[in-house]
């Protein structure tokens, strides 16, 4: 592959991977209440702080993935947040048969999303990134 190629490819990889986080995070922390709902429903303690937690987690880490600021810590964050949430909402090997299928999807998917994070946090954010300009200044 083209070297020229790679800055950009980087850069819209870590923004679509933030995308999703900054759009939940957004949603919850404007709905706290249904959000803490949910959490509660999974027999969480303290929903409503975990809402509220969770939402400046997701909103805030994805911006900063996105800006490519701090971006090993936001991704490996944002990760490891994944990997616990979707062990405790899409643990889909206890869900009965007709909900297992879309819950293994939603799991794997984490798993996925998970693993793209891993990689930012290992790699780095890439040239076109705040991390990179305050490295070069």
């Amino acid at each position: 592959m083209n070297d020229s190629v790679r800055p950009p490819l980087v850069l819209v990889g870590r923004v679509l991977l933030a995308l999703m986080f900054v759009l939940s995070g957004f949603g919850k922390l404007t709905g706290i209440e249904g959000t803490a709902g949910y959490i509660a429903s999974a027999g969480l303690p303290m929903a409503t702080a975990l809402a509220v937690i969770v939402g400046l987690l997701e909103f805030f880490g994805g911006l900063a993935l996105m800006a490519g600021f701090h971006a090993r810590w936001a991704a490996l964050a944002l990760g490891l947040f994944t990997l616990v949430a979707s062990l405790l909402f899409h643990n889909f090997w206890a869900m009965p048969a007709d909900k297992a299928f879309m819950q293994q999807l939603m799991f794997m998917k984490n798993l996925s999303i998970a693993g793209g994070m891993f990689v930012v946090a290992a790699l780095g954010a890439g040239p076109l990134s705040v991390d990179a300009r305050r490295a070069a200044g």
